[in-house]
Order: structure tokens, then sequence, then C-alpha cells
């Protein structure tokens, strides 16, 4: 979806809409699953990255400028911790995720327009 809204700086409003947000990329080198004995599913993301590409705008009293941009997040780590409940009395499985840590570590943002 696209991310529309206003921030307050200074003496006046930005307005901002980012549209068309396309992932255009998404690696992982090192992801691994493992059982949890009784409990669940362990997943583990390590080193990944994720490339966006979008259109953006923003306008303030003074400023109107819009045009392409492309967000480049990587050395992004995600561990989640899945539960998987059995019952014996409920013939579907079911899983939730019970616990979840993402940290990232490099975000470069371009963004190309005119003034």
């Amino acid at each position: 979806p696209d991310l529309t809204g206003h921030e307050k700086f200074g003496l006046g409003n930005v307005k901002y809409n980012i549209s068309r947000i396309h992932v255009t990329a998404v690696e992982l080198p090192s992801a691994s699953i493992s059982l949890l004995p009784g409990s669940g599913i362990k997943l583990v993301i390590g080193n990944a990255s994720l490339t966006i590409d979008m259109n953006w705008n923003i306008r303030t009293w003074m400023l109107k400028d819009s045009g392409r941009g492309t967000v480049h997040i990587s050395k992004v780590f995600v561990t989640a911790i899945f539960s998987t409940p059995l019952h014996n009395t409920c013939p579907t499985s079911s899983i939730s995720l019970t616990s979840c840590r993402t940290t990232s570590g490099d975000i470069d943002i371009k963004l190309n327009g005119k003034t």
C-alpha cells in the first residue's frame, strides 16, 4: 500500500506520498529451520538483504518535488520462534508466532528527483 502523511518541521508542514512500492530483490544467504522438541519451530535468517523501488513526492509551502527512489536494507538478522501446539481433540494443526527478533545493519536510500 501507499504511504501518505505529513510531518511538522520548524515553521511548516511537509506532506509526503510514497507510492508504487515494489520489492525488487531479496537475498537470504543464510537461513535455517530447526525443530524445538515438543514446542515448535525456530527460524533463523542471517545477513539477508532487501531492495525496494518506489515513487515519492513531497510538498511544503515553498517546495514541491517528486521522483523515484531505491531503498537497500542489508545485514538483516531475524530469529523467530513458532509454536505448534498439538491437540488430540483438534484434527487440524495450527501455528502461531511466539517471539521474533529482527535487526538491520545498513540502510541506503537513494532519491532521484527534480526541484
